[in-house]
């Protein structure tokens, strides 16, 4: 898979937006197939990255990976991430020729870079191969400075990992109270992405145990996550509790809601939110 531009998705959305020609400006952006020396020296710093993928049935699922700096390691077209989901995680064991879309976030020096890719191998035991489609830096906006202890984020989760098909009172209580989620998106064509939400504590609302939402807020108009849930609606979430450890997975279906700005609810003042049923959830 070769990305190029931007995909009918995404034109859509800039268009019913009305940022057609701000997000034409960007996108050469997303021509930079692999990874540019830049980007393999972020990468190369960072301790945490999000990777979005389906499992073995098929269900889209969001997952940290946390080790130390040095663990993704880029070159050209490869991309070697010595990690894995740990134990519990719904993506512990991913398939190999996933298409997987990886962000790695810096929450100390609030910058990001976006991974798309296959996965080309994931049975060497010190870690996975990403074959590179596309890679391209994100703006800061919203990352809120968050401590990383990767001994906790690595310590294997629950084994089993306690499933369910709608959220717990603890559930929404850590929803509440979040000021960062990731988001994982796919694209018939294109494959996966991960991207990084961010907002004042409690911006995202819990309706209802398996109903929630959140506002959308200026960004770079380039609607790579919209776009993709224009094509397909399927969308998986990912909450983490930085202090414990604990991770909440949620996977099900989305849809941009489009209003007025300003109304009520519209905390970003640009008329959209977005609305998220859960089908299942992982902790």
């Amino acid at each position: 898979m070769t990305a190029t531009g931007f995909h009918e998705g995404e034109t859509e959305t800039q268009r019913r937006a009305g940022v057609e020609a701000e997000a034409g400006r960007l996108e050469a952006m997303l021509d930079s197939s692999g990874l540019s020396p830049g980007a393999a020296k972020l990468l190369a710093s960072q301790r945490f990255a999000a990777l979005t993928a389906r499992d073995h049935a098929g269900v889209l699922w969001i997952s940290p990976l946390a080790a130390p700096p040095g663990f993704l390691r880029g070159h050209h077209d490869i991309l070697r991430v010595s990690a894995f989901p740990r134990g519990g995680d719904p993506l512990h064991e991913i398939p190999t020729g996933e298409q997987v879309g990886l962000i790695a976030i810096d929450f100390a020096t609030r910058r990001r870079l976006r991974v798309n890719g296959e996965l080309v191998s994931a049975e060497d035991p010190g870690g996975m191969t990403i074959r590179v489609d596309q890679s391209y830096g994100n703006c800061p906006k919203y990352i809120h400075r968050h401590t990383i202890d990767v001994a906790t984020l690595a310590t294997p989760a629950r084994i089993p990992a306690r499933r369910a098909a709608v959220l717990d009172a603890s559930d929404q209580a850590l929803i509440a109270r979040t000021d960062t989620f990731f988001l994982g998106t796919s694209h018939p064509t294109r494959g996966r992405d991960a991207s990084h939400r961010g907002g004042p504590p409690g911006f995202v609302r819990v309706d209802s145990p398996s109903r929630l939402w959140w506002p959308d807020f200026p960004g770079n108009n380039m609607f790579n996550s919209f776009g993709n849930l224009a094509v397909d609606d399927e969308a998986a979430l990912l909450f983490l509790d930085f202090t414990t450890g604990a991770t909440l997975h949620i996977t099900g279906t989305a849809h941009v809601v489009w209003t007025k700005p300003g109304e009520a609810g519209d905390d970003g003042g640009v008329g959209r939110n977005v609305a998220f049923a859960v089908n299942a959830v992982a902790r």
